[in-house]
């Protein structure tokens, strides 16, 4: 093979692998427009069975006309018989035979017509089955293309999303260590307060009865049905007197 065999090879190659890609990526389109063509031809061939139709049933008028035509004839050859006109029957009879000549003919283009309508109509069935079928294949591959096309989407934006959610995380669990961190200086300092103005003294002395005010309604109940002068004093006078009496006792 010489050298502008090769590269007109390889042009007609690169030409026919373009048009393919061409064709590929307008599938669908190309696959419609068939449709729509088959569709056309369809309606052409039912314009022709049609048509066939009405000249068959043309026909049939035509046929039946000259039967009528060729009985009213059997009658009168008949009664030219009947007379003795023995001319005029044999021309009434040349009549009949030229009607029924043309009657046969029209009878067998009729036949044909008939057989042509059958076929054209089976044609035309069988057609419209295979379109149906098609049509239904092709809505299943647009289907399947849009749910591919979308998968595709998913498949590439992934790498992209699985960053933005590992992002999203970090981010999360370092928002969670500053709140745990200020969780701490929170208790820390609320420590520190209440040791600074004895809260937390208070609490105990309370939990432990000793408090002033710390009475219950019992304590308050007995000190009030007391006599007048030997009423108990309330707690914290109490709480008083024990501490003077608890400090004379240390100076004696």
């Amino acid at each position: 093979m010489s050298m502008w065999s090769k590269l007109s090879a390889l042009f007609r190659g690169s030409v026919h692998d373009g048009a393919q890609t061409v064709v590929d990526a307008n599938a669908l389109r190309i696959l419609d427009q068939e449709i729509r063509d088959a569709d056309a031809a369809q309606g052409k061939a039912r314009d022709e069975l049609a048509k066939m139709v009405a000249r068959r049933r043309a026909l049939e008028t035509e046929v039946g006309q000259l039967n009528d035509q060729v009985r009213k004839y059997e009658a009168s050859a008949r009664a030219a018989l009947a007379k003795g006109d023995q001319a005029l029957a044999l021309e009434v009879a040349q009549r009949i035979a030229d009607l029924e000549k043309e009657s046969t003919q029209k009878g067998g283009q009729m036949t044909e017509l008939r057989a042509a309508e059958d076929k054209m109509r089976g044609v035309i069935t069988q057609t419209d089955t295979k379109i149906e079928a098609l049509r239904r294949e092709i809505d299943m591959v647009k289907v399947n293309e849009s749910v591919q096309k979308a998968q595709s989407a998913v498949i590439s934006r992934s790498g992209s999303a699985s960053g933005v959610v590992g992002s999203a995380a970090d981010s999360l669990k370092r928002i969670k260590e500053r709140q745990a961190v200020r969780e701490e200086q929170f208790r820390l300092h609320n420590e520190s307060e209440d040791r600074r103005t004895g809260a937390d003294l208070d609490a105990k002395l309370a939990a432990a009865g000793i408090l002033p005010g710390g009475g219950g309604a019992e304590d308050v109940l007995a000190r009030l049905m007391a006599p007048k002068d030997e009423a108990l004093p309330p707690p914290a006078l109490a709480i008083e007197d024990k501490a003077k009496v608890a400090k004379d006792g240390s100076n004696a």
